[in-house]
């Protein structure tokens, strides 16, 4: 149990005392400054230990919000401060130099955690200190401000600012309107019964691969069951971050669950969309392969920008003021979230599509319109960086350089190359891309493509030689992954032999969960995955070449058992490093508040 530590005694009438014991404290108090320092040294060092100024007034979601968010090592609000065990070593050593300078002498004067606050900051200490917005957390000095405070948490009601705060600031236009005003009381009620956010998550995922099975029936009936279900799939996937955010349960396991079960459910559902519409007698593989490559490469575009230009100095541009600008009236606001069709959106056009038309109708206005966000989305960030002054960083070349996901074959080629001032890295990698998915589209299974595919090898290489700084750099993981999915699916879609494209339906989801756990690493500053693991799936450039030789050396029943094999050893070798990383104990927590997906 974490131990909280009250540094004198509670005033007639204080519930802090209480109010801690409900947040799973156990209290002890503490009459100085050096009884303070000899409690913490006595509490378990593998607990959190928290100093509460006895005389505190606030409401209790303050001090939950201050004492128990598990994502910070060190965390404070007015008269309270707190330690987990991995920051209980700076705490102690600042509590120690405030209990020499002030020789332990009663801390009634004026609040010990305050005190400890400004000394951790003058240390170099990290110390989060949550918005309270309304909420008030305050050490009266005096009767009269006492009562002042008392009276102020009486005007706020502190349940419902927290049943505010559980939904995310930035959402998508759906998800605001349709979703979080009743999510947010499913969250409390789950929050209520004992339920995680990691339960809730595992019951969307079940939810949705019910939809996709519904879907896979391919009668009306399992195509409306199918688009409901999906709702409500998406209705728990709002709800389990609400609920994180309610309860302040975040955990490593969570944060990895929540950041792949969306792509998971989304893709399973276009796979049970294309099995339903083949027991129709309509084959929509290459509809549904095309919309999840459509959607990932979206995905890395943004992660790659992001990335890019989230550290930049001299970071301004002209079009980011205009956008800005924009942002200030509120309809375009929710115009241009609209328009990128988001995750809320366009699982709500997904479910009604599928209950009211046809799985190859539900694809093609699918793809017509991630097509649209993408081009939308992809020509304003090109424009903001030409006319951008940035000066990007190391860390973001390297994160575009892991995100690259560059093997052993590029990497070769790199260190025979000869050391270059600057390269045109985007059109290196463009002209690569462009020209294998060309040649994939015109001769399909061929010894002219597998040539191409080696240029393609040589131009990536050439791409990812210099560090990736330049104003459109980010550019080139999303033209890399465009070369191979795109590859990958004209290549199946040429073998014309059935099952040749849901197999390689099956090798892109194993290699796009690869790219997508690389950005959640990155984004949780855990770097990339082990350079072993990227040798051993080939990276973007072995495993387009491999695909291209198989094509052309075997015969179409066969490139389709090669292509299952394949896809098979991936997964298996990406989950199960994935998985082991992510349920490590050193693994890092990943929240992700920004854009929605």
């Amino acid at each position: 149990m974490s131990t909280a530590i009250l540094t004198g005694q509670p005033v007639p009438g204080s519930s802090i005392e209480g109010d801690l014991r409900s947040l799973g404290f156990d209290v002890q108090v503490a009459v100085d400054a050096a009884d303070a320092e000899r409690l913490v040294a006595e509490a378990p060092c593998d607990q959190r230990v928290a100093l509460v100024d006895a005389r505190f007034v606030g409401h209790v979601h303050a001090l939950r919000l201050g004492l128990t968010d598990p994502r910070f090592s060190l965390a404070a609000v007015p008269g309270a401060v707190t330690a987990q065990p991995d920051g209980r070593a700076t705490l102690t050593r600042a509590l120690a130099r405030e209990n020499s300078s002030g020789g332990g002498t009663a801390v009634a004067v004026d609040s010990l955690p305050d005190r400890l606050v400004t000394a951790l900051a003058e240390d170099g200490a990290e110390v989060y200190g949550p918005e309270l917005g309304s909420l008030v957390a305050a050490v009266p000095a005096d009767p009269q401000a006492r009562n002042e405070a008392r009276q102020s948490v009486a005007n706020v009601d502190d349940e419902a600012v927290r049943l505010k705060s559980a939904v995310k600031s930035r959402d998508g236009f759906f998800t605001t309107y349709f979703i979080s005003p009743y999510s947010r009381y499913i969250a409390r009620w789950c929050a209520r019964r004992g339920l995680t956010p990691n339960q809730v998550t595992t019951a969307s995922l079940i939810t949705a691969l019910i939809a996709a099975a519904c879907a896979a029936t391919g009668t009306r009936g399992g195509f409306i069951a199918a688009g409901v279900l999906l709702i409500a799939s998406f209705v728990l996937d709002c709800t389990d971050g609400q609920l994180a955010r309610y309860s302040l349960q975040y955990s490593t396991l969570g944060a990895w669950l929540d950041a792949t079960f969306d792509r998971a459910k989304e893709y399973a559902y276009y796979a049970g969309l294309a099995l339903g519409a083949a027991r129709g007698g309509d084959d929509v593989w290459a509809l549904a392969l095309g919309a999840m490559i459509l959607q990932t490469c979206r995905h890395v575009v943004d992660f790659s920008f992001n990335e890019a230009n989230h550290d930049a100095t001299a970071n301004t541009s002209p079009t980011a003021a205009l956008s800005d600008k924009l942002d200030s009236v509120g309809w375009t606001v929710w115009v241009r979230r609209m328009i990128v069709l988001p995750i809320g959106e366009r699982w709500a056009m997904i479910a009604v599509l599928t209950a009211v038309t046809t799985p190859r109708i539900t694809f093609y206005v699918l793809l017509v319109g991630c097509a649209f966000a993408a081009t939308y989305t992809t020509a304003g960030r090109v424009l903001r960086s030409l006319t951008r002054k940035a000066q990007r960083t190391d860390r973001a070349a390297q994160a575009l350089a892991d995100l690259a996901d560059s093997g052993p074959l590029v990497q070769l080629i790199c260190r025979g190359m000869p050391n270059k001032a600057h390269s045109l890295a985007p059109l290196s990698a463009g002209f690569g891309a462009a020209l294998l998915v060309a040649m994939a589209a015109v001769f399909g299974p061929s010894w002219q493509v597998v040539a191409a595919a080696g240029l393609y090898v040589v131009l990536a290489a050439e791409a990812v030689d210099h560090p990736l700084k330049g104003a459109l750099d980010w550019l080139v993981p999303p033209l890399f992954r465009a070369a191979e999915y795109g590859t990958v699916l004209i290549l199946a879609a040429k073998a014309d032999v059935n099952g040749a494209l849901p197999a390689a339906f099956g090798l892109v989801a194993a290699v796009a969960y690869h790219h997508y756990d690389t950005v959640y690493r990155i984004r949780g500053n855990a770097g990339a995955p082990p350079a072993w693991l990227v040798r051993a799936v080939g990276g973007h450039e072995g495993r387009t070449l491999l695909v291209t030789v198989l094509a052309a050396l075997l015969t179409a029943s066969q490139f389709t058992v090669a292509l299952t094999v394949l896809a098979v050893a991936v997964a298996l070798l990406v989950l199960v490093e994935s998985i082991r990383f992510w349920v490590s104990a050193g693994a890092p927590a990943v929240h992700d508040e920004g854009e929605p997906a």
